[in-house]
């Protein structure tokens, strides 16, 4: 059985299958704050999500981390090391790329055990 969470027209926010929670790629609600601020958002929005689910950042299996420019890498690096837990530390890629809305600094995308 597959559950959607936060189900849109276009796009469910997360999907859980077999234990395994899928989010979709989580951007910042107010894309005028700068990356810490923009990162702070998307971590906030993974943890309430994972939270639907059951589950927390404990249990990430993966994460992918976008960011519009590379040059913000240090400081997403700061608001990030101050989120993830230590010791359940993901794996995780981080690559520069075109967000789908010029004002996005970040977007990340995370799959988490339920």
């Amino acid at each position: 059985m597959i559950q959607r969470f936060e189900v849109g027209r276009r796009m469910s926010e997360m999907a859980v299958h077999n234990g395994v929670a899928y989010l979709a790629g989580q951007v910042a609600d107010d894309a005028s704050a700068d990356i810490r601020g923009q990162t702070a958002q998307v971590l906030a929005s993974i943890d309430a999500l994972l939270a639907q689910a059951g589950s927390d950042k404990t249990r990430i299996l993966r994460a992918e981390v976008f960011l519009a420019d590379i040059a913000d890498f240090a400081a997403m690096n700061d608001v990030w090391d101050g989120w993830v837990a230590q010791g359940h530390t993901p794996p995780r890629a981080t690559v520069q790329a075109r967000l789908a809305l010029a004002e996005w600094k970040i977007e990340i995308v995370v799959t988490a055990t339920v």
